[in-house]
């Protein structure tokens, strides 16, 4: 263990790998440590793997790897307590090479992942913990484990160890992250036969159906639930800001079960049988809780660099860019020696140019902005849900009399100011 490596990853995640297979396939001496059992054991998303990143870093990789369904429909449901409003897009295009996304379960798919950083070279150590940075001279030069004499070194060392990054925090990138900025999020697999998730979900083959949820599945707070197909189970889950948790003293897993008996949900769950139930932190603060992510021999990358776009339901991909673009950067450092703040901030200035920095730039203000008024949930949701049900509701009254009437159920011209108000203001945080 007292071994010298060019670089050490902490984190077999997405990110973590991506990172430790781009340098591997380029001959870097690279170790990827994993406190799990194995990569995936500890890991959780809701279970969407978006297919461009992953091939910029394994091309064709569906091919091989142990992904479930392609998704050829996106749902969006509008929850009431009694009804919901749904649009979506059904695109055979998506259930054809080189695909969209597919769904995934961590547990198989992380594994496959870091084996295959294995092929190229990279040497896995699982059942490891990285207790903290080892620092000398103001220059992070390896990581300390939790194994007998279990100090290890490298020119650099890349940070991938999940929302908390504990080591992180004791270089002091980062302060503890405050409830409205994480999320935490519960899910079960739910074990279902193959055809019945396709007759169900009205699929073919191998198709697959994603329903996110809004609305009455988070009561309120700032959220979303969601339901997925894999290849004979669901993933049913339900995501909200710690701090509306917090707030309303509600229980994530008394969430989880409003979710699962809610009569709009009910009939897709029916005869499953549980699996596995999951639970994980997701960071949420997007690009205004970003911590630093460079120093003197050290890398942040993923979710330890609160990578997440929280509007679009989307980290992996962030993640697997990430750790892309932090394999190239040390790469190109190795040509000088250099492994410095200064000459490591090309990661930083790459990241931001990338799809990740601007997305989350995009959006830096949309979550605090929908948590600070719950009203979106709360009151227009179910505003859209009764205008519909007034609307396609034949009982002999005109078209023109029912929106009147669905005119004048949105109250005064001052409530009807202040929800095109509010409309503008969220078409603000979302342009």
């Amino acid at each position: 263990m007292a071994e010298k490596f060019d670089v050490i990853v902490v984190g077999a995640g997405p990110a973590g790998t991506a990172c430790a297979y781009t340098l591997a396939k380029q001959g870097v001496s690279v170790l990827l440590l994993e406190r799990g059992e194995y990569p995936g054991s500890k890991n959780v998303m809701g279970g969407v793997l978006y297919r461009k990143m992953m091939e910029d870093v394994i091309p064709g990789f569906y091919k091989e790897a142990p992904v479930e369904r392609p998704i050829v429909e996106q749902r969006f449901m509008m929850l009431d307590k009694e009804s919901a409003a749904t649009f979506s897009y059904k695109g055979m295009e998506w259930g054809k090479e080189p695909y969209n996304n597919f769904t995934v379960l961590r547990a198989k798919f992380d594994q496959w992942f870091a084996d295959k950083a294995v092929e190229q070279g990279a040497l896995l150590i699982n059942e490891t913990v990285a207790l903290e940075c080892i620092v000398k001279d103001g220059k992070v030069v390896g990581v300390r484990t939790d194994r007998p004499e279990g100090d290890i070194y490298a020119d650099v060392v890349v940070l991938a160890d999940g929302v908390n990054s504990l080591l992180a925090k004791s270089l002091g990138f980062h302060k503890e992250f405050k409830p409205d900025e994480v999320a935490l999020a519960v899910m079960e697999v739910l074990k279902l036969d193959k055809k019945i998730i396709e007759d169900r979900f009205n699929l073919e083959g191998d198709q697959g159906c994603t329903i996110e949820i809004f609305g009455d599945s988070t009561k309120g707070i700032l959220g979303t639930a969601w339901l997925y197909t894999n290849k004979d189970s669901l993933n049913i889950g339900v995501g909200t800001m710690l701090s509306g948790l917090i707030k309303h003293k509600l229980k994530p897993y008394e969430l989880l079960e409003y979710v699962k008996t809610h009569p709009m949900i009910r009939p897709y769950i029916q005869g499953t049988e549980q699996q596995e139930y999951l639970a994980h932190l997701i960071p949420e603060g997007g690009y205004r809780s970003m911590p630093k992510i460079v120093g003197d021999g050290v890398l942040v990358v993923g979710d330890a660099a609160q990578m997440v776009n929280a509007i679009h339901r989307e980290g992996s991909n962030m993640a697997m860019t990430s750790g892309v673009i932090a394999a190239e950067t040390i790469i190109e450092a190795q040509s000088t020696g250099d492994f410095s703040e200064k000459s490591l901030d090309v990661y930083r200035q790459r990241l931001m140019d990338s799809f990740v920095g601007e997305d989350l730039k995009k959006y830096k203000d949309a979550t605090h902005h929908f948590e600070k008024y719950p009203h979106y949930f709360e009151q227009y949701i179910p505003m859209i849900n009764r205008a519909a049900s007034q609307m396609f509701t034949v009982d002999g009254t005109s078209k023109r009399e029912k929106q009147r009437k669905i005119w004048q159920g949105i109250g005064t011209a001052r409530d009807k100011i202040k929800i095109a108000r509010d409309l503008f203001q969220a078409w603000r945080v979302m342009k």
